[in-house]
């Protein structure tokens, strides 16, 4: 089956050297990889060996044209989240590799860090590969199909999960029902509410991202 290709922005080790990590960003819906990659500046004070890459997501978003989607939102009850976290999954498996072999690099150097629909891309796609990468760093997420873990989950990376209390468009339950799952399949999870925020990265989540990093290297 011949799957569609992405990528997106970039950036070189902030060390100058070869990658020593590979840090993939995956944004959310109706954005693309220019969203993410300005993020890369920041992790790279606590990996200035990690190479940072922020691909588009494959398909050009519905709603918001100048964006693109992991998968339409037009229906977003549980089993159309699973559906559309499913049939992406190929997608950025195949980008996953392809970058680990440009790069030299194997799953315990690799970082998924993702925003929204970005987030349970990441989820949906670490926990099933064979190999487990270092860690997972979500923002304003969820957990799509939290009762396939105990079946489908292969490999068990350290996870951080950070949303804000005032997200209007995921709203923070979403952070509690993926915990609890997590937490019930024996994962490793840890989990911070920035408290005001809304369906964004806040400064106090983005700190404690970076110690995350920081500290599962």
């Amino acid at each position: 089956m011949n799957l569609p290709s992405i990528d997106g922005p970039r950036q070189q080790p902030a060390s100058g050297g070869q990658p020593e990590q590979l840090v993939i960003l995956l944004h959310g819906y109706g954005a693309d990889g220019n969203d993410l990659i300005g993020l890369a500046p920041y992790f790279a004070r606590v990996l200035p060996g990690a190479y940072f890459v922020a691909p588009h997501a494959p398909e050009r978003c519905g709603m918001s044209p100048m964006g693109y989607q992991w998968f339409p939102i037009s229906q977003f009850d549980p089993s159309s989240r699973l559906t559309g976290t499913q049939g992406a999954a190929p997608i950025l498996d195949q980008f996953i590799d392809q970058e680990l072999a440009r790069h030299g690099l194997g799953e315990k150097n690799l970082v998924l860090i993702g925003f929204s629909q970005g987030t349970m891309m990441a989820l949906h796609v670490a926990l099933r590969r064979p190999a487990a990468v270092a860690g997972i760093l979500g923002f304003s997420g969820l957990l799509a199909g939290p009762e396939l873990l105990a079946d489908e989950a292969v490999s068990k990376p350290p996870i951080m999960l950070i949303h804000g209390d005032a997200d209007e468009m995921l709203p923070v339950q979403n952070l509690h029902e993926a915990v609890q799952a997590l937490g019930a399949a024996d994962f490793n999870v840890e989990w911070h509410i920035s408290q005001g925020a809304g369906h964004t990265i806040a400064q106090d989540g983005l700190d404690l991202g970076m110690t995350f990093l920081q500290r599962i290297f």
